[in-house]
Order: C-alpha cells, then structure tokens, then sequence
C-alpha cells in the first residue's frame, strides 16, 4: 500500500469518527466507543475491501458485512453515508423517531445493510448462515462479521464458530474488536475471554492478531483471509475505545453516552485538527 492510499485511507477514519460524533450529539443517545475504535477497520472494509456498489446496494454476488455488535451502528451508518449509500446530512437523525437510521441496524431500512443485529451473538450467527449459503449455491461472496470482545462472552457466538469451522467456511471472515471494555468495566473483570487467539485456534480458526489502527495491518490480515482455504479465518484487533476523541480514549464511561453540547465541540475540533494535518 502506498503512502497516498494510507492517507486516503486515515482520512476516510477520521471523517467515519466526525460522522460517529455528529450522528451520536444528533441522537443523545448511542455507543461512541465501540464505533470509535472500529473506524480505520470500517474505512478499510468499505474503501478497499468488500466488494459492493453505492449505487446498487442489493448488487447480485456483493460482499456482506455483518455488524455483529449493532449497538456501534454510528461507526456503520457514518462509513456507510460517506461510501455513498445515503446523505452524509442524515447522520445526526440518528436515532430520530422518523428516521431511518434507528439505534441498531435495519437492514429493511438502511442502504446497504446486509442483516438487522443488535442482539449480541445473533449476527455471527447470521454471518455462518450467509457463508454456508454462499458456498451451497457455489458463489463466489465472502462475508465479514464485526464482533466486540464484550459479545464473545455470549455463548451463541462460540455455536457459530464451531459451525463454521465445521463446514470449513473459508470464505468468513470474522473480526473481533479486542478493545478491552464493555459497558460494565475491563472485559478481563467483567467475564475474562483471554486468551482470545487461543480459544479461535482450538475452534478450527486461521487467527491472524493485529494493531486495528495500523492499515499495512489490516491489509496483510485480509490477504491473509484470502489465502487460507479450508477454514475460517479470525482477525484479532487490538483497538483502543474511543480512539481519536482523547475524553473518550480507553474510557469506559462512553461505552454508550452521547456528547453535549460543550462535548460536541471538543471532539469535533479534535478532530477536524486530525483533518487539517492530514490533508496537509
């Protein structure tokens, strides 16, 4: 990857984490920290990655993506909005009783969402399906599922990995966001996963460990994914919650509280200072 593609790619993060901001002060409501933490994975995925079309969101033999954890939809809708797949403008309606864009995804209402989530375990769940399915019709579409380590103590989520490493699903990619908090506290106090790496491999995983904020990372990690054949493969991203709003870094207090006003602000010029010197 050349230097110019990592910086459209940084500035792709920092626009998902201004959409993250904007969406979340709009509503009063929803889960900053998680989708903060996912926005250099989100502005890969859909700036490189899947394989889709802005203007054909329901395109025959697309990429899916399944948001596992749907609680951190403003990370979703915000790389969804500056993909093109609807008004970056519909971003602070989040939440908003007459809007589209409610608290998890609707796959029913929002352009290019492949699977309605937020009850955590299910869309892993739904991933598997869509990957079985995928390789029963003999089409050539890989499905990415994001999973928060909070989400992993569900037990429903370890059934899907043994079914996809039961059915040799090469063509799953699930990836877990390792940013240690939960809306309770540490992942490690709360209910201990560690070691993660460990545990994917025993179910049958390729795992592949990384820095989720590094793009050479998450670039050798996928082709990774497409190299491995004969099973699934598990991409491991050490994140920090809350990533480029300090305030918000490594808090667990913003798991899932919206920014006011004076909040809004603070973050808002963070970040359009990440901005500037990005497109310095």
């Amino acid at each position: 990857m050349t230097n110019q593609e990592k910086k459209q790619l940084a500035i792709a993060a920092c626009q998902i984490r201004m959409g993250i901001i904007e969406s979340t002060h709009g509503a009063k409501a929803g889960h900053p920290g998680g989708s903060l933490s996912a926005a250099e994975m989100f502005a890969y995925l859909y700036n490189r990655e899947l394989r889709i079309d802005p203007k054909q969101p329901k395109m025959e033999g697309r990429d899916r993506f399944v948001l596992s954890k749907g609680h951190t939809a403003p990370g979703l809708y915000s790389a969804l909005a500056y993909r093109g797949f609807f008004p970056v403008s519909d971003l602070p309606t989040l939440r908003h009783a007459d809007s589209y864009l409610q608290g998890h995804p609707n796959m029913n209402l929002v352009p290019g969402v492949d699977m309605s989530t937020g009850s955590l375990g299910q869309g892993v769940s739904c991933a598997a399906g869509m990957a079985k399915g995928a390789k029963y019709l003999n089409e050539d579409v890989n499905v990415y599922t994001l999973l928060g380590d909070g989400e992993i103590e569900e037990g429903q989520v370890w059934e899907a990995f043994m079914f996809a490493a039961h059915f040799k699903l090469d063509n799953l990619c699930v990836i877990i966001d390792l940013n240690g908090l939960q809306i309770d506290g540490p992942t490690e106090k709360v209910m201990n996963s560690a070691p993660v790496d460990a545990k994917m491999e025993a179910f049958g995983f390729n795992v592949v460990t990384i820095d989720g904020h590094d793009f050479d990372q998450i670039e050798s990690a996928f082709a990774a994914f497409r190299a491995c054949t004969g099973k699934p493969t598990a991409i491991l991203m050490h994140t920090t919650k809350g990533k480029g709003v300090s305030y918000m870094e490594n808090s667990v207090d913003w798991h899932g509280k919206a920014p006011n006003d004076a909040e809004y602000e603070v973050a808002m010029g963070e970040l359009r200072a990440a901005m500037a010197e990005l497109e310095a």
